[in-house]
């Protein structure tokens, strides 16, 4: 997303459902139920800009909560228009079927738009972060809670292709020292989204989004990714 001097609010509503109920045999039914979606906002009354991203993933298989995902980000970029300006934010996650409740981070960056055309934008941020998590460990059954401050960067592109597809992506490269174990903890994840044009309100979004933590603060998967394809409709 965006700005646009012409429209101070832009708003951007993407979502996905499955429900079914298959089964092999009449004794053993699969009843599944799912949702996904997200919302992405920015305001842009005069020099800054307040950005608003939400996400929400949730799956049940029969009686059991399979996959139950969130994220809420709130950011303000400062001179939004400026080739170099700061921003600061605030986020809560949870992630239930991997043991992360939750995880809350605030932080600011120092932003500098390495090209800001019509067609293409590349901006890079170089910043700190405090992060706060609480993991349930699946082996001894407690919950384990750790602060850190981390070196937190990103670079981001929007490519819009044509008139009808455009590209974005963002990726993240986050570090911080964690003096129980003496070494660092190095997370790099990311997003990439694809979307085609349908209507002047409707497009076809697909996306990719991607986490690796080399030191998980409880024995989970280290890598995880996802992929997602829907309708998004702009207000």
């Amino acid at each position: 997303m965006q700005s646009d001097t012409a429209k101070a609010l832009a708003i951007k509503a993407t979502a996905g459902l499955n429900v079914f109920n298959r089964s092999a045999a009449a004794d053993a039914p699969v009843n599944l139920f799912g949702y996904k979606w997200d919302i992405n906002s920015m305001y842009h009354p005069g020099k800054h800009s307040y950005i608003f991203v939400s996400n929400f993933d949730y799956l049940r298989i029969n009686d059991n909560d399979f996959l139950n995902f969130g994220l809420i980000h709130g950011r303000t970029v400062f001179n939004y228009e400026e080739k170099n300006n700061i921003e600061t934010y605030i986020q809560y996650s949870f992630d239930n079927f991997r043991g992360l409740a939750p995880r809350w981070i605030a932080g600011g960056t120092l932003r500098k738009k390495i090209v800001d055309s019509k067609k293409l934008t590349f901006v890079l941020g170089l910043g700190a972060l405090y992060e706060n998590e609480t993991w349930f460990h699946p082996f001894e059954e407690n919950f384990v809670n750790v602060q850190f401050i981390k070196n937190s960067n990103y670079f981001s592109i929007r490519w819009t292709i044509n008139e009808y597809v455009d590209f974005n992506t963002v990726t993240y490269y986050q570090v911080g020292y964690d003096r129980s174990i003496q070494a660092f903890r190095n997370r790099v994840n990311g997003n990439f989204n694809l979307n085609t044009k349908i209507s002047d309100r409707f497009s076809f979004n697909n996306s990719f989004n991607f986490s690796y933590e080399d030191r998980p603060i409880v024995p989970i998967t280290p890598f995880i990714f996802a992929f997602n394809t829907g309708i998004s409709y702009d207000f």
